[in-house]
């Protein structure tokens, strides 16, 4: 069962703003981006978000470019994964870069704005290493995904 804190993170309409961001942010891409949100999980957000983009298959895709952004509500974290083709292809610092100016908005409790400027900002990036052939398909769900 979802955390009523989880259903309450976001309004429906920061959800569909959210949603709105991730395809704006795929337009120009091949790459594919996500979002979770879960109430809590003890363990370190990062192998967290690892987890949780193996079982969302976002480790299946064609070019290995998924970035998922992972969200614990009661906790207060969150972390950036980016599979392996996106990884080595980012500058150094970006991912440290992205989680700051998502980091400054939480602080504030601005949750969407944070995830909107996070989500285009790897959307950017994606479409400068992997831009959008005219065979692409979105191989993910654009969809916010809860647990």
């Amino acid at each position: 069962m979802k955390s009523s804190k989880v259903e309450a993170f976001l309004s429906s309409e920061e959800e569909k703003e959210i949603v709105d961001a991730i395809r704006q942010a795929e337009k120009e891409t091949s790459g594919e981006i996500r979002v979770h949100i879960e109430a809590s999980n003890k363990k370190d957000p990062l192998k967290r978000a690892h987890e949780i983009f193996h079982m969302l298959k976002m480790d299946n895709t064609k070019d290995e470019n998924g970035v998922l952004i992972y969200v614990a509500t009661d906790d207060k974290t969150f972390a950036i994964y980016g599979d392996k083709g996106i990884d080595k292809a980012v500058p150094n610092g970006f991912w440290g870069s992205t989680k700051d100016i998502i980091q400054t908005h939480f602080r504030n409790n601005h949750f969407k704005d944070g995830l909107v400027e996070g989500i285009l900002k790897a959307g950017v990036e994606l479409q400068k290493h992997f831009p959008w052939q005219h065979d692409d398909v979105n191989e993910l769900s654009d969809q916010i995904s809860k647990s």
